[in-house]
């Protein structure tokens, strides 16, 4: 599909936008956008949340905000409830391959569109096991165990309900797939998320970068980068600093905005914690320097979906001190850093001493030979137009023969008993 004479009209839908201090589903948008544009003759249109309703249109790429307020407790993202204005948008341009990148709402209103025109093929990217990962593991937090199983049996039936629609289901990790088919959901591929390794490199380490951070002790610089906010566990870092040892002579450095960064900012100053809390970096150079110029990357994140940040660290030379939940375990194979129970600080905090009094440097080295070795965004996004968009293609057309077969069957049928 990639090297099709044939332009296609691709759509991008998700709610999982934000123009300042985005995640991976920021990035990933980003990085398709350029592959689309520069190695392949199709179009793109990427739907997402904005401030107000707007359509930009420059040559082969169309940008479409779609006004929706924001979410709270997350400042920088909106949630689009509007889905009768995605609906125009769709019925105005007709794509032909929707890529549905969130579970809530929105996969529902390309399933709606694609019964209104069916030869529309669906793609839908699922990240996080959305019932464990954001039911399950909430609600028993709130409810207890015996509310939260009822809703994680409902959540899994909407799982099951709506895949189902999709002509082709792609997820980054073979144990996500299996959850999938779990769900009794089968036509799932496998796909390798992308890094730009001549970016994010060890060779960008600045000797001089805790000076400017305005750090001074000399031991390991754990590096953050994310969210500052409660979905994010940016709290529980701090809580793990608190517990390594002061002989160590560790600072972290957590880069991102969100709601928790002025309260952890302050908790940091007035305990004299060598905490920094910069604010979100845009600049991709500047992140690719201060991942360089760390030694151990540490997250706290339960629900970790693509994981893009952390494939960044490993590109930079680092090890990684994470928790044994969502897309981590994925990301972090034995030999490349240590994880943990959730909200298990401790351990955390244990696992960074382990890896800084090891060989950090060597697995430093081994995570980012992992990474040159399996993920580059040419690679993903060549394995997504040419398998995962031809399948579905090829599904939706098979789909509609089927449609109309059944609809000729049925007509001559009529006209049989018509006579």
């Amino acid at each position: 599909m990639t090297g099709a004479s044939s332009e296609l009209l691709i759509c991008d839908l998700t709610q999982s936008y934000a123009p300042h201090g985005g995640g991976g589903v920021s990035t990933y948008l980003r990085e398709k956008r350029q592959h689309i544009l520069n190695r392949t003759p199709h179009r793109l249109m990427q739907i997402v949340p904005g401030p107000e309703d707007k359509v930009i249109e420059d040559g082969r790429h169309i940008w479409v905000e779609i006004g929706a307020e924001q979410v709270r407790g997350s400042p920088n993202y909106r949630f689009i409830l509007r889905t009768s204005a995605v609906r125009e948008v769709l019925e105005r341009y007709r794509p032909e391959i929707i890529e549905s990148l969130c579970p809530w709402l929105l996969p529902w209103t390309a399933i709606n569109h694609r019964r209104a025109h069916p030869r529309t093929a669906l793609v839908a990217g699922y990240h996080t096991d959305f019932p464990n990962a954001h039911i399950h593991r909430v609600s028993a937090e709130l409810l207890g165990k015996m509310l939260a199983g009822g809703l994680r049996k409902l959540s899994v039936g909407y799982a099951e309900r709506t895949y189902r629609e999709f002509d082709r289901v792609y997820t980054l990790a073979e144990d996500m797939r299996a959850v999938l088919q779990s769900y009794a959901i089968n036509h799932v591929d496998v796909i390798d998320l992308g890094i730009d390794t001549s970016l994010f490199d060890p060779k960008r380490r600045d000797p001089a970068f805790r000076e400017v951070l305005g750090l001074s002790a000399d031991g390991p610089l754990l590096i953050y980068a994310g969210r500052i906010d409660n979905e994010k566990r940016a709290d529980r870092l701090v809580a793990m600093f608190r517990q390594l040892p002061a002989e160590m002579g560790a600072s972290l450095v957590m880069l991102g905005d969100g709601k928790l960064r002025e309260k952890l900012a302050a908790e940091a100053q007035s305990e004299g914690l060598s905490i920094v809390l910069p604010g979100f970096v845009g600049d991709r150079l500047q992140l690719a320097r201060a991942m360089a110029s760390s030694d151990i990357y540490v997250s706290a994140m339960a629900d970790e979906t693509l994981g893009i940040s952390v494939v960044e660290a490993q590109a930079s030379g680092l090890p990684v001190v994470g928790v044994a939940s969502g897309a981590m375990p994925a990301r972090v194979p034995a030999g490349l850093g240590l994880l943990g129970p959730v909200d298990d600080i401790e351990v955390m905090a244990r696992n960074v001493e382990a890896i800084w009094h090891s060989d950090y440097r060597a697995m430093g080295q081994a995570a980012r030979a992992h990474v040159q070795s399996r993920f580059s965004w040419e690679r993903t996004f060549d394995v997504l137009l040419d398998e995962v968009y031809t399948a579905a293609l090829a599904h939706a057309a098979e789909r509609n023969v089927d449609t109309r077969s059944w609809l000729t069957r049925r007509w001559s049928s009529e006209l049989r008993h018509a006579g």
